[in-house]
């Protein structure tokens, strides 16, 4: 139960115009008309109403001095962060040179006329590296060896790809002229229709990479030839660790297409594939992508040679997911980089440390305490009088809007020889807004309480949002709920996925491995001995809505549809949707009777004649029965799965 906040001055509008009308009455007898429309009397209320503002400005104190109090024990606002993706330039034509891309090259949406463009940075530099076909081979599932095909496609000789009857495991290698790491390689072919029985958006076929060490599965953005059926070409995404190696006896980049089990449903080979003729080159390139803006060799000002000397950036908030922020003073001997800390309890009047507060912009460097014994100690060096400080770079920008899905980033901002288009062939994920100050209120008293140790289920939910301050949502399970077991806790993680319009794909709400993995060892330094953490996802349930309505007269019935499908997707969000908009309520359960309320007020619509819910398998898409009321389990969210809506005219 919360302590009661003082009043400081208790009085409201009206008290105040009683006030003054009773020492009217005391100081001027004379004046009796005290009615509203006295124009004395309006002019009290007026004074009235502003006195009222300033009392309300008053009684404001409290939470300042609360904030201060924040501020004592350490609490910093958690900043934004940012959204990445791999964003791939194309090329306007087959590379027959290096093509360099630089790192902080800025790509971005395509501005509307109600949103404006959310800008990009490549995080590294990327080349593209020309190649050309140096070697062929195939090999079968149970073979020891690879057979050469190198001299057959130089004849324009016809071979089969796989096996007379194809088996999981049978491959073609295709051997580059050199590695081509992050690059595109596009693979031409001439195939003879052998391979029927395959189906084009689900062939049995998968392309990969050599890495010196394993095969890597490589991303496919183009397969004009049907899985090797059909004359066209391929268009194929190499990963970064791309070799060069000796398969077979015979030394180059190698990828290979190699024929894979599917599901029983799913057709596969009835025969090889046969292939004439094949030829590589090179088309683009991949780099990853940050929301943000990167600021070069912005000057701080000068030093003053003081202790706890304060700087202020000119653009914030300083992000913590797009790299390092890099400070530098001057001096005699040249610039001198300094280093980021999180406090200076460990520094030495000699280290070269500073405290950056990535919300508000602020660079700190280290104060003189006077110890008990009356001695004065620097924690932390001191930029000696005169230096120039200068942050030589940093990133701003992030946030939620950065979360954009397939497609949306368009724009080259730059100008770059040979690049004919930029493109993001995945959604961008892990923009998640800077905390507010009222969020970083409730979170006070969870951080003086809890210094650093897991003992209860909020304590777990606090240490996890600043270990990975990328994910969306946390919630804590604890042991005894929700089948958890004895000794045991569970923390659910919700990733910032890529939203449009409302809309989510299942797969962006499975956290990445390099996320968990730093919140369990983060959580792991912190639990109680003896007590089990495991980090997962939640478990979702599946939610459609069919949906009738009738539109007002003369209205356009698709932009209605498309408004209220949009409302349907943004309500029932387990990220942003929910009654407060900060994702929908664990365990909530879905009622027939808000999707009611919620469309009745979609801009448009006259009369919601008829609303059915049904239960959704995300994975398959299997739909249970209809009902009313859709149960949740209480540690478990919603998920929008193929919403319809029939908008009839009057």
């Amino acid at each position: 139960m919360a302590l009661p906040a003082p009043n400081l001055d208790d009085r409201r509008f009206q008290d105040l115009v009683d006030d003054a009308k009773r020492m009217v009455m005391r100081r001027c007898p004379e004046w009796t008309d005290h009615n509203v429309s006295d124009p004395g009397v309006t002019l009290i209320e007026t004074f009235a109403f502003m006195t009222d503002q300033l009392l309300f400005r008053l009684n404001q104190v409290p939470d300042r001095l609360y904030v201060k109090f924040l501020e004592l024990i350490g609490l910093r606002l958690i900043p934004a962060t940012p959204a990445q993706a791999d964003v791939t330039f194309w090329l306007s034509a087959p590379a027959i040179t290096s093509v360099g891309i630089p790192a902080g090259t800025t790509v971005a949406t395509l501005r509307t006329e109600v949103d404006e463009s959310v800008v990009f940075a490549t995080g590294h530099d990327l080349q593209i590296v020309p190649c050309s076909l140096a070697r062929v081979a195939t090999r079968a599932a149970d073979a020891d060896a690879q057979s050469d095909r190198t001299d057959e496609i130089k004849m324009g000789q016809s071979f089969p790809v796989f096996s007379a009857v194809p088996r999981a495991g049978d491959a073609m290698l295709v051997g580059l002229s050199n590695p081509v790491p992050n690059c595109v390689v596009r693979l031409d072919l001439d195939c003879r229709v052998e391979g029927v029985g395959v189906h084009p958006d689900h062939p049995p076929l998968v392309w990969e990479a050599w890495n010196g060490k394993e095969w890597r599965r490589c991303l496919v953005s183009t397969d004009t030839t049907g899985a090797l059926n059909a004359t066209g070409e391929v268009h194929v995404h190499v990963p970064g660790d791309h070799e060069s190696a000796v398969l077979g006896g015979e030394a180059a980049g190698w990828l290979r297409a190699r024929v894979v089990d599917v599901p029983e449903d799913c057709p596969t080979y009835s025969a090889s594939p046969f292939v004439a003729a094949l030829s590589a080159s090179t088309i683009g390139g991949a780099v990853e992508a940050v929301h943000c803006e990167i600021v070069e060799e912005e000057v701080l000002g000068d030093s003053e040679g003081v202790p706890g000397q304060q700087f202020s950036m000119s653009r914030s908030p300083v992000l913590i997911g797009a790299g390092a922020a890099t400070l530098e003073t001057m001096s005699d001997a040249g610039w001198q980089e300094w280093s980021q800390v999180q406090h200076f309890a460990g520094s030495g009047p000699d280290d070269r440390h500073f405290i950056l507060d990535g919300a508000s912009g602020v660079v700190q460097f280290g104060p003189a305490i006077r110890e008990p014994d009356g001695a004065l100690r620097q924690y932390g060096a001191v930029p000696e009088y005169g230096a120039t400080v200068r942050m030589r770079r940093y990133a701003t920008g992030g946030g939620r809007i950065g979360n954009v899905g397939k497609g949306a980033i368009q724009t080259l901002k730059s100008s770059i020889p040979f690049v004919s288009r930029v493109e993001n062939l995945e959604p961008a994920s892990g923009g998640v807004d800077g905390e507010s100050v009222e969020q970083a209120k409730a979170r006070g008293p969870i951080l003086l309480r809890t210094r650093s140790r897991a003992v209860t289920a909020e304590d777990y939910e606090a240490i996890t949002q600043e270990a990975a301050p990328d994910v969306a949502r946390v919630r804590c399970v604890t042991a005894g709920d929700d089948d958890t077991d004895p000794g045991s806790v569970r923390v659910l993680i919700v990733p910032a996925a890529a939203e449009s319009g409302g809309r989510i794909d299942f797969p962006e709400l499975v956290p990445g491995e390099e996320t968990l993995r730093r919140i369990s060892d983060r959580l792991d330094e912190v639990r109680l001995v003896g007590t089990r953490v495991l980090v997962s996802p939640p478990r979702y349930r599946g939610v459609t809505v069919v949906a009738r309505v009738i539109a007002r007269p003369r209205l356009d019935v698709a932009r209605v549809r498309a408004d209220a499908l949009a409302a349907l997707y943004e309500y029932l969000n387990p990220i942003s949707g929910g009654r407060d908009g900060r994702g929908w309520e664990f365990g909530r359960p879905v009622q027939a009777g808000d999707v009611y309320a919620l469309l009745q007020r979609v801009r448009g619509v006259d009369l919601v004649e008829d609303v059915r819910l049904f239960g959704a398998n995300p994975v398959t898409g299997e739909r249970g029965e209809e009902t009313q009321r859709l149960d949740v389990d209480p540690h478990s969210l919603i998920f929008s799965y193929e919403h319809h809506v029939k908008v009839e005219d009057h």
